[in-house]
C-alpha cells in the first residue's frame, strides 16, 4: 500500500532526516526570482504575467534570449554575478524577476467528465510541489489547489523543479481546504483522498467523473478534517513491499491513473 507522506514514512513513523554537518548554512537565494532556462522562458511566454521587472543573463544566454524574444531588455552579467545573487542555485546562466502571476479562482474549474484537479494539504517542500506541478501539467490536469498560508511561493527552487509548469497550469490558493472541497462538491466535483490506509485501491475509487485528488503533507498525511471532506480515501497498491512513496512520485502515479479513460 502507498502512503502519500512526503518523506517516504508511514503515519507516526516519519523517518528522521540525515544529520547536517556543522558550520555555516549556505546563504539562501534572493527571494522572488526565477531561474533556469525552462522556467524563465515559460514565464516570458505567459501572456497572463505582468511585465518582467529585471532579467540577468550571461553573454551566451543573452544571445539565446535575443533570438527567442526579439526586443527583450536583458542585463548581461558574468556567471559570478548570478552565483552571488542565487547562491547554490542551478541557474543555467539566467535569472528573472518576473511580473505578477494571477491566481486562479475555484469558479474557473468546471466539473466535466475526465477532468482532474490536484489539492495539496500543507505540502511545503518546494521541490516536491514543483515536481507535482510538472506532473499535473504533463497529464493534463485542470489545475492545482494550494493552501494560502502553508504552501511555498511559485518562484525559486519550486519554479526550477516545475520546469516551466508554474506558467502552464492554473494554480488556486485558498484559505481553507475543507471549505474549498465543499465548494467544489457543490459544483459537481468528487474528492478522492490518497492515504495508505484507504479503503479502496485508487483505480477502484475513480469513475471517470470530475475528480479532485487530495494529497497530504510530509510526515502527517491528510489532516483529519480534510480527509473527512473527501468522498473516499484510496491507496496506491504497492506489491513490491514498500509502505510509502514520496508525495511527488505518488502524485505522478495518481495523475496517470486518473487520466486514463474510464468506461
Amino acid at each position: 500500500m502507498s502512503s502519500i507522506r512526503e518523506r517516504n514514512a508511514p503515519r507516526n513513523k516519519a523517518r528522521k532526516g540525515a544529520e547536517k554537518p556543522f558550520g555555516k548554512r549556505p546563504e539562501a537565494p534572493a527571494q522572488g526570482w526565477l531561474w533556469g532556462w525552462h522556467a524563465v522562458c515559460a514565464a516570458l511566454e505567459n501572456p497572463l504575467r505582468g511585465r518582467p521587472e529585471r532579467i540577468l543573463a550571461t553573454p551566451d544566454r543573452t544571445a539565446e534570449l535575443a533570438s527567442r524574444f526579439p526586443g527583450l531588455r536583458v542585463e548581461t552579467v558574468e556567471a559570478q554575478r548570478l552565483n552571488q545573487l542565487l547562491p547554490g542555485a542551478v541557474h543555467q546562466g539566467l535569472a528573472l524577476r518576473p511580473g505578477d502571476l494571477p491566481e486562479a479562482d475555484l469558479e474557473r474549474f468546471a466539473a466535466e467528465a475526465g477532468r482532474v484537479l490536484v489539492m495539496l494539504d500543507q505540502v511545503t517542500d518546494p521541490q516536491n510541489v514543483g515536481a507535482i506541478l510538472r506532473s499535473a501539467a504533463a497529464f493534463g490536469a485542470a489545475g492545482v489547489i494550494l493552501q494560502d498560508r502553508n504552501a511555498p511561493q511559485l518562484t525559486g527552487a519550486l519554479a526550477k523543479a516545475a520546469v516551466g509548469a508554474v506558467d502552464k497550469i492554473p494554480v488556486a490558493r485558498v484559505v481553507n481546504l475543507s471549505r474549498a472541497l465543499e465548494q467544489l462538491a457543490e459544483a459537481g466535483w468528487r474528492a478522492v483522498g490518497l492515504d495508505g490506509q484507504g479503503e479502496l485501491d485508487l483505480d477502484q475509487a475513480l469513475d471517470g467523473g470530475p475528480v479532485v485528488i487530495v494529497m497530504g503533507s510530509e510526515g502527517a498525511g491528510l489532516r483529519r478534517l480534510v480527509a473527512e471532506h473527501c468522498d473516499v480515501l484510496a491507496r496506491i497498491p504497492m506489491p513490491g513491499g514498500f509502505e510509502s512513496l514520496n508525495v511527488s512520485a505518488a502524485a505522478a502515479v495518481a495523475l496517470y491513473e486518473a487520466s486514463r479513460p474510464r468506461r
